[in-house]
């Protein structure tokens, strides 16, 4: 098997409750521009990579053909190494629908409890453990939160506890 450490890497946002910005005029989470440069950034993260802002939703809002548009895009992708940042709610469901299509891919899914510009966010890490897992993990789909790696097929989330598990 090849190694896929050093090669490119695409990030493709679609949005969740990593991307929310707040809104104090309003006392409401919301979406405005995507965050991820501004997090690459600030990890100084210099490995070749792009940045694809495919949508900005809610995961409960995420139906069959949004995930179908992230299908296509990891298709389409050059890239061997992809990470997704996915709302949490349903972050599961589109892993299901890319681990199906058994793409010679390695796909990680990452998302955030809380909000990346909010105070003691989770994003940042989620999403630094994201890149390296998918530029160290073999080809498949996986899903990488707060320090853990699942397989698509293997993992669930826990709402009572607001975390992923082993399914």
């Amino acid at each position: 098997m090849k190694s896929t450490i050093g090669q490119p890497l695409r990030i493709i946002t679609t949005g969740g409750t990593f991307e929310k910005t707040y809104d104090p005029l309003k006392g409401a989470l919301s979406f405005g521009d995507s965050h991820l440069d501004t997090i690459v950034a600030q990890a100084r993260v210099h490995a070749p990579m792009t940045l694809q802002v495919l949508m900005l939703i809610d995961s409960l809002d995420m139906q069959a053909a949004h995930r179908e548009q992230v299908l296509a895009a990891c298709r389409a992708a050059d890239e061997a190494n992809i990470v997704i940042v996915h709302g949490t709610d349903t972050m599961t469901a589109t892993a299901q629908l890319l681990g199906t299509a058994r793409l010679e891919k390695t796909i990680v899914l990452t998302g955030a409890m809380v909000p990346f510009e909010v105070q003691n966010s989770d994003a940042s890490f989620n999403l630094g453990f994201a890149l390296a897992a998918a530029t160290l993990a073999r080809p498949g789909v996986y899903v990488a939160m707060n320090a853990q790696l699942f397989a698509w097929d293997h993992v669930k989330k826990n709402r009572e506890l607001g975390r992923f598990e082993q399914a």
